[in-house]
């Protein structure tokens, strides 16, 4: 892929977590945001902000706080920048039947406490940031 070229890439677990978490702290995201199991590659390109992970299959993690189902697949790809991660792929929140894709993420900035996630569709869900702090 012509956007991973000059990227960082780290490959297996421990690495591709290690990346993911830096990747979240430097941009201001919850570290929960990505409850990644068996990472097989993690990789960012600084200059486009695109990002990319590889896991060997889809995780399904239920955040308890605010009781919602997320899935993560194989392939999650999307555009990292300040409190935020646009053109998201790979990620789908239960509601109700159906699994929506999620395609933006962005927390309040100014701090608000609060974060959103928008679908293609246009809906927009958001709750506390706190949900989303690591080990939930």
């Amino acid at each position: 892929m012509a956007e991973k070229e000059g990227g960082v890439v780290k490959k297996g677990h421990e690495e591709g977590m290690e990346m993911a978490i830096a990747l979240l702290q430097e941009f201001d995201l919850p570290l929960g945001l990505l409850p990644l199991v068996d990472v097989i590659e993690v990789g960012f390109v600084r200059d486009t902000g695109y990002m990319w992970i590889e896991q060997k299959k889809k995780v399904e993690h239920k955040f308890k706080m605010i009781s919602k189902l997320v899935s993560y697949d194989t392939q999650i790809t999307g555009i990292v920048d300040k409190k935020q991660i646009k053109k998201l792929k790979g990620v789908k929140a239960k509601e109700l039947m159906l699994w929506p894709p999620v395609n933006e993420i962005i927390v309040d900035d100014p701090p608000t406490g609060k974060i959103h996630f928008k679908s293609l569709a246009g809906v927009t869900k958001t709750f506390p940031v706190d949900a989303f702090a690591a080990g939930q």
